[in-house]
C-alpha cells in the first residue's frame, strides 16, 4: 500500500479509502486478510486507534469482518457492494457537475470520444 497522505481529508478516512480502492480494484478480494491494525500503525508512523478507526468503519460498512483474535478480512460480496455504490455515487454526484462542465465547454461526444482513443489528445 503506497500512501501519501494529504490535509484535505482525516488520514483515517484517507486509509478506508486506500482499503476501498483495493478492495474496487481486485488487490484485496473476499477472504483475504487486511495488514494488522499494529503493522499498517509503525509502517506508516501511525497512531494504531486512527488505524483502528479506518478498519472500524470498514466493519460498521459490512465491507470488512473482526475474526476475534486472528484479525480482519474482507467478506464476501464486498466488492460488488463497493461497485455498486461507487457507481451510485458518481451518478448522483461526480456525473451532473461533469455533464454542466461539457456543456459549458461545448463539448461534444464526438471530441469526448476522440481524446480517450489510441492516438487522441489525451
Amino acid at each position: 500500500m503506497n500512501i501519501g497522505w494529504n490535509d484535505n481529508a482525516p488520514i483515517y478516512r484517507q486509509l478506508k479509502d486506500r482499503v476501498i480502492g483495493m478492495m474496487l480494484d481486485g488487490v484485496l478480494k473476499a477472504g483475504d486478510a487486511l495488514p494488522s491494525v499494529r503493522q499498517i500503525a509503525a509502517e506508516y508512523q501511525l497512531n494504531p486507534i486512527t488505524v483502528s478507526k479506518a478498519y472500524q468503519e470498514l466493519v460498521d460498512e459490512n465491507l470488512v469482518e473482526k475474526r476475534r483474535g486472528i484479525g480482519m478480512y474482507v467478506t464476501e460480496g464486498a466488492s460488488e457492494k463497493l461497485l455498486a455504490s461507487e457507481r451510485e455515487r458518481f451518478l448522483s454526484e461526480e456525473w451532473p457537475a461533469m455533464v454542466e462542465r461539457i456543456r459549458q465547454l461545448g463539448l461534444n461526444v464526438e471530441q469526448l470520444l476522440h481524446t480517450t482513443e489510441p492516438g487522441g489528445t489525451a
